[in-house]
């Protein structure tokens, strides 16, 4: 998030702030555009500046606030509504455990959620911003081969941290204060894949979080990364069932996760199937469980 704080910084915030918080109007000058160089960046400098330098925490708080928010509703909408469109079985909306107005339903939770959500991650962005990450800007400061192997890394981290996480949401003491909103929907739609409680979220994405402060990792793959699994996230909630490929056994996807939401203890993993087989709780797809099944039994 440091990269995009800056990158907003350089071609957007810096002129609000200095609009909406300029220096004493004396000071003030015509603005114009240098450029300068930081311990992990080259800025755009403009001479009309804000009282609130770049460095001030208040102003990182909002800016971050303000872009996380924007962030979090435009990945939302664009993948959720392009798996919807293009990839979603709309005849699973006829199943019989399809609610009514399901997917207006998501959406209004997702909208509900994202603030709270927004506002438990920030610590997490902050301290990234203030330079406490592991992030770097060089591949050359722990090669390629590194560069290439952080990826999987990275996934298989988060798979396992993921899967404890959502495992503990399951817990009886918790689950139907903060995982029991997200199983409302038993045959989802991409729509429910942010669908949450706000604690549930924000728990399952302490992972991504936690990496970077543990284990170094490319800044702009970082946020590569972090797009993609805002889509992996969404792609497994279409409801898919197609079974008998290659990966199944591998890969966690659409069709285990539907398994997931219509027996609740099985397939908890968000990547890939090994901490479910190791946890004991991996449940293989097959087309005898396809919930389309229901649908046309019920034709």
């Amino acid at each position: 998030m440091d990269l995009v704080l800056h990158l907003a910084d350089d071609y957007l915030l810096d002129k609000v702030w200095a609009r909406l918080l300029p220096v004493n109007d004396h000071l003030v000058q015509p603005s114009y555009a240098s450029l300068s160089t930081s311990a992990n960046f080259t800025s755009i400098v403009y001479l009309q500046q804000s009282a609130w330098a770049r460095d001030y925490i208040p102003r990182q708080i909002i800016s971050l606030s303000v872009i996380t928010l924007l962030g979090i509703h435009f990945l939302y909408f664009l993948f959720a509504w392009l798996s919807y469109k293009f990839i979603f079985n709309h005849e699973m909306m006829r199943h019989p455990r399809f609610l009514e107005n399901q997917v207006k339903q998501e959406i209004q939770c997702s909208l509900r959620a994202f603030p709270a959500m927004t506002l438990l991650t920030l610590p997490w962005f902050q301290a990234e911003v203030m330079g406490y990450s592991k992030l770097y800007d060089n591949v050359e400061d722990y090669g390629w081969a590194y560069f290439a192997l952080s990826v999987p890394f990275f996934l298989l981290f988060t798979d396992y941290g993921i899967y404890w996480v959502h495992r503990l949401l399951h817990h009886p003491n918790i689950y139907k204060t903060f995982h029991k909103p997200h199983h409302k929907w038993i045959i989802p739609t991409p729509f429910a894949s942010h669908a949450f409680h706000p604690v549930d979220g924000y728990l399952q994405s302490v992972p991504y979080h936690l990496f970077i402060f543990l284990f170094p990792l490319h800044r702009w793959l970082y946020l590569g990364l972090f797009v993609f699994v805002n889509f992996w996230s969404i792609l497994i909630h279409d409801s898919d069932m197609v079974t008998g490929h290659a990966l199944e056994k591998v890969i966690n996807g659409p069709a285990h996760h539907t398994l997931h939401h219509l027996y609740f203890t099985v397939n908890y993993g968000q990547y890939f199937t090994w901490a479910d087989r190791v946890g004991g709780s991996y449940r293989q797809p097959e087309s005898s469980l396809d919930p389309m099944l229901e649908i046309k039994k019920n034709s």
